[in-house]
C-alpha cells in the first residue's frame, strides 16, 4: 500500500514538473504577430529593424548581467577582505590614482561600446529609402484612417479601421485592415486629427507618434506573410485601449488584387455613410 502511494506521489510530481516545464516554455515563447498568454519575450521579428533591436536588447541584457556580477564580486571581496576580523588595523588610505583612473575610463569605454550599435540602429531607422508603397495613417479619437494614393493598378481611396469586438485576438481586430505587400519597402506618414496617438507594431520593431499638425515618417519591409497586430501606444483618452492596429502582409498578387478592388469597396462604404448622414 505504501509503495502504491509513493508511486502515485511520484507520478503526480512528474506530471507537475512536466506541466511547469510546458508552461515555462510557453511563457518564454514569442507570438507571431500577436501576444500569447504568459509571453515573456518579444514577438517574433519580421523585419530587419526588429531583429536588430532584439539583438541589441539581448546584448544589453548580457552586459548588464556581467556588470552586476562584477559589482557583486567587488562587494563580496570588500566584505571579507576588509572585515574587522581579517583586517583589525584599518588602512588610512584616502586616494588611489589607479583605481580612480580605472573607474573613470572603464565606464567611458562601456558607453562607447554601447553607442556604436545604438547609432548604427538609429541610422537604419532614420534612413529614407525609396518606397514601393506609401500609406498615410491618421489617428482619431478613437480609430485609425488609412489613405492609399492612386497608382497604376488601383489605390486612390481612404478607409477607417475601427475595433471589431467579434474578431480574435480579443480587442486587437479591426473591421478594415491595412494591407501591404511582402518584401516591399512600405513608407508610412503618420499624423493625428485631434489628440496625440502612437502607431505601434511590435513585430515590425517600431512605433511612431501621431501628432496633430505634424507629419512623422517611418518605413519597414515585412519579410513574412501574415496578420500582425498592434495598438495605440499613447494615452489618448477614454477609449485609448480600443484603438487596435491590424496589418495584413500578403503576396504581391494578392496586394494588387486588393488594391484594384479597394476603390470600389471603400467608395461604396463612403457613399453609404454619406447617404445615412443625409437621411
Amino acid at each position: 500500500m505504501r509503495t502504491t502511494q509513493a508511486q502515485h506521489r511520484s507520478s503526480w510530481g512528474l506530471a507537475a514538473l512536466g506541466a511547469f516545464l510546458v508552461s515555462s516554455s510557453s511563457a518564454l515563447a514569442a507570438g507571431i504577430g500577436q501576444p500569447v498568454p504568459w509571453q515573456m519575450d518579444r514577438q517574433v521579428a519580421v523585419t530587419e529593424n526588429a531583429r536588430d533591436i532584439h539583438s541589441f536588447e539581448h546584448g544589453m541584457h548580457w552586459l548588464s548581467f556581467g556588470i552586476s556580477l562584477f559589482v557583486l564580486g567587488l562587494i563580496l571581496y570588500c566584505v571579507f577582505r576588509f572585515s574587522e576580523k581579517a583586517n583589525p588595523t584599518p588602512s588610512k588610505t584616502t586616494h588611489n590614482t589607479m583605481i580612480e583612473v580605472a573607474w573613470t575610463i572603464v565606464p567611458v569605454l562601456i558607453l562607447v561600446a554601447v553607442a556604436i550599435p545604438s547609432f548604427r540602429l538609429l541610422r537604419t531607422q532614420l534612413s529614407d529609402p525609396k518606397a514601393d508603397v506609401l500609406v498615410k495613417v491618421i489617428g482619431h479619437a478613437w480609430y485609425w484612417s488609412y489613405e492609399y494614393p492612386a497608382v497604376e493598378n488601383g489605390g486612390g481611396f481612404t478607409f477607417d479601421a475601427n475595433l471589431d469586438e467579434d474578431k480574435q485576438p480579443k480587442l486587437l481586430g479591426t473591421d478594415n485592415d491595412m494591407v501591404v505587400p511582402v518584401n516591399k519597402i512600405v513608407k508610412i506618414q503618420v499624423t493625428a486629427a485631434d489628440v496625440m496617438h502612437s502607431w505601434a507594431m511590435p513585430s515590425f520593431g517600431f512605433k511612431i507618434d501621431a501628432v496633430p499638425g505634424r507629419l512623422n515618417q517611418f518605413w519597414f519591409k515585412a519579410e513574412r506573410e501574415g496578420t500582425y497586430h498592434g495598438q495605440c501606444s499613447e494615452l489618448c483618452g477614454a477609449r485609448h485601449a480600443y484603438m487596435p492596429i491590424t496589418v495584413q502582409v500578403v503576396s504581391e498578387e494578392a496586394y494588387a488584387k486588393w488594391l484594384a478592388e479597394g476603390k470600389t469597396k471603400f467608395a461604396r462604404i463612403d457613399d453609404a455613410s454619406k447617404f445615412a448622414d443625409a437621411r
